[in-house]
């Protein structure tokens, strides 16, 4: 039987479990919402660990980055996005350079903080049922350039992430009781969009009949 060639193998960050970091996104937006930076520093460890396959140096720097971009992204309405921007531009250096990405880190950076940018704008909106496809098309777009797919590919997986956003900005106005149903619900969510992340990466291209252009974009 021929080994399959590292060519082949599936890099670790495209090779996620879905209930895992899942679980762990939800626990670190808990400790983000409490301010409780030690615990947000160490789920971001094990976040950071298990969604982009680093090993433990990188791990611990990248985990720094995020949280240092948290910390600065913060404040509300006085935060730094410049800092934030600076900080998530080191981290997805460090994630192309390991995992040989050809994207670039200040446009993934970027995309990144713009839908911390769109959720801030609707979470502190006077309407809770105002339109999401603003947060989902920033999610998309982030989702599409970094694992370099169609954005038809990754939208459902930002659709879910939106939703549970909801249920968070939901139970941060409810109190941020650890108790609350609504950890639960933002945790399905999350985990459901790490799920269809993992199938839209991995979805083969849609093959056109012979004499038809296809019509996927990028």
């Amino acid at each position: 039987m021929q080994a399959i060639s590292r060519s082949t193998q599936i890099k670790p960050h495209r090779a996620f479990d879905p209930r895992r970091v899942g679980t762990l996104e939800c626990a670190v937006w808990v400790a983000y919402y409490r301010r409780k930076w030690l615990a947000f520093l160490r789920g971001v460890l094990s976040l950071t660990r298990h969604t982009f396959g680093l090993p433990w140096p990188a791990t611990i720097y990248g985990a720094w980055l995020v949280l240092r971009a948290n910390q600065l992204w913060a404040p509300f309405p006085d935060n730094d996005p410049d800092g934030a921007h600076r900080a998530m531009k080191r981290f997805y250096a460090l994630i192309a350079q390991l995992h040989q990405e050809p994207f670039d880190p200040a446009e993934a950076a970027r995309l990144e903080v713009e839908w911390w940018r769109v959720h801030r704008e609707h979470q502190h909106t006077s309407d809770p049922s105002a339109d999401e496809r603003p947060l989902v098309e920033a999610l998309t777009a982030l989702y599409s350039y970094t694992y370099g797919v169609p954005v038809a590919d990754v939208r459902v997986a930002a659709e879910q992430r939106a939703l549970a956003m909801r249920y968070s900005d939901q139970w941060v106005r409810d109190g941020r009781r650890l108790e609350d149903p609504l950890v639960g619900l933002e945790r399905a969510a999350l985990v459901r969009s790490y799920a269809a992340l993992l199938a839209g990466v991995h979805r083969e291209p849609v093959q056109s009949p012979p004499g038809r252009k296809s019509s996927m974009t990028t």
